[in-house]
């Protein structure tokens, strides 16, 4: 079955920088486009990135634009997250997610079939 595991989350101070892994099997995985979502305490999930099968195009919600960086290895099934110049307000459970298409909306997390578990940020001030 399709599993997506997240990694590399933890404690870090604002200004400081994390890169989150997400590792695939199960799938195809160059088939499927990639994102991230997060979820703070008590308020709704919200999209973070989004990345094409090949790797050639992304998709940045405004408020990490210029500061996150997403990525993929098609060789080794992971999709990574970049995290610099971290701020409280990006404290959250950071979850992959796996859609069949590269379509917009790619905010819309009705478009992801499978997600991970995800993994905690804590970002300090």
């Amino acid at each position: 079955q399709v599993q997506l595991v997240e990694s590399g989350g933890g404690l870090v101070q604002a200004g400081g920088s994390l890169r989150l892994s997400c590792a695939a099997s199960g799938l195809t995985f160059s088939s499927y486009a990639m994102g991230w979502f997060r979820q703070a305490p008590g308020k709704e999930r919200e999209f973070v990135a989004a990345i094409s099968g090949s790797g050639r195009s992304t998709y940045y919600a405004d408020s990490v634009k210029g500061r996150f960086t997403i990525s993929r290895d098609n060789a080794k099934n992971i999709v990574y997250l970049q995290m610099n110049s971290l701020k409280p307000e990006d404290t959250a459970v950071y979850s992959c997610a796996a859609a069949p298409r590269w379509s917009s909306p790619y905010y819309n997390e009705n478009r992801y079939n499978y997600w991970g578990q995800g993994t905690q940020v804590t970002v300090s001030s």
